[in-house]
């Protein structure tokens, strides 16, 4: 019998069933792509859940806002000058029995001022927050939550008050401002073309009360806040008290397009940049602002990327593109100006 001999260099032992080096690397840099192909996509989905999760959340904002209105015949006040400290609340707090948060409401005394209610205050009210929110906290005085869906004040002009404050005022061009009582019918421009609620970015500085303070403030929009620097500047604090009826806590206007970059004094980020905020020229029922105009530039704003979403007094939900023209959004903004809106929106 003849004997074939396995060269040395083909025999194979137990030990080399294992990967090579140069195998171990192949899969590594494979695995390395597959990752960095993967991930994308996931915070992709993430985000497109998110997307719809804050739609349906205002699309459940329209229907009890619908609600409200069909039991009052007319939509929440934003605030009531001439009641007290109880006028205080906002229109959200009036809208939880239309959110299944009845437990809540009970717990707000619309005779009293806000801030006795701590525990309502506190309260995260989850149909206010959108999902992609980076900052669902307490505010750092643990007495406030914040918010992210709030009411349309209009383009400019919120509330120009009386004399005194028992007389009240006269509100601006949003569906919503102190003292309101805008009904339906009153809504010339049509349901489909006037939004009621947006997004805006929780823990958003401001400046207010600059009217008291030597602002002169112009009755139309100004181009930029630059010139309006002499009033409190707050860092974070704008919408963060859901309970606050004022419209730099729970409202916003058209005066910018949404995402706009509008820096105010004294609002810095870590490397001295300056950041965007909002402005008040005298907050609602403030003492020394009888006889005196709100005007607010209180800014959309959203986390979703290119676009803040809107809801319109339909209750149809639509995504802005932060590239509309300021024409078009203040006359969305406005209820009564009769503007034609030609533009389609997703």
């Amino acid at each position: 019998m003849r004997t074939f001999l396995r060269p040395a260099s083909a025999t194979r032992t137990a030990s080399d069933s294992g990967f090579t080096l140069v195998e171990l690397l192949v899969v590594m840099a494979i695995i390395s792509i597959l990752i960095g192909l993967l991930l994308p996509a996931v915070q992709q989905a993430r985000e497109a859940a998110r997307r719809t999760q804050c739609r349906n959340k205002l699309h459940q904002l329209g229907i009890a806002l619908a609600s409200y209105a069909d039991v009052h015949q007319v939509l929440p006040p934003s605030y009531i000058v001439g009641a007290g400290e109880g006028g205080q609340w906002s229109a959200q707090v009036r809208l939880l029995p239309y959110l299944e948060e009845n437990n809540v409401y009970k717990e707000a005394d619309l005779d009293t001022a806000y801030s006795s209610a701590s525990e309502i205050s506190t309260h995260k009210v989850g149909m206010f927050v959108c999902p992609s929110e980076e900052r669902q906290m307490l505010r750092t005085d643990g007495e406030h939550y914040p918010l992210n869906y709030v009411w349309n004040g209009g383009t400019w002009k919120v509330f120009e008050h009386a004399a005194t404050f028992d007389e009240g005022g006269e509100g601006g061009d949003g569906l919503f401002h102190p003292n309101s009582a805008v009904g339906y019918t009153k809504v010339k421009d049509g349901t489909s073309h006037t939004i009621a609620f947006s997004e805006v970015k929780a823990f958003t500085p401001y400046v207010r009360d600059g009217q008291l303070n030597g602002d002169v403030v112009p009755d139309t929009p100004p181009t930029s806040l630059t010139a309006l620097t002499n009033g409190q500047f707050k860092l974070e604090s704008g919408h963060t008290e859901w309970v606050d009826g004022r419209v730099h806590q729970t409202g916003f206007t058209t005066a910018f397009t949404p995402n706009s970059i509008t820096p105010v004094e004294g609002a810095t980020g870590d490397a001295g940049d300056p950041l965007d905020g909002d402005y008040t020229s005298c907050r609602e029922a403030r003492s020394g602002c009888e006889g005196q105009t709100t005007y607010a530039a209180i800014t959309a704003r959203s986390y979703h990327e290119g676009v803040v979403f809107c809801m319109y007094l339909d209750g149809s939900v639509h995504a802005i593109s932060e590239n509309i023209s300021l024409e078009i959004w203040r006359a969305l903004g406005s209820y009564n100006g009769g503007e034609p809106i030609t533009a389609n929106f997703e």
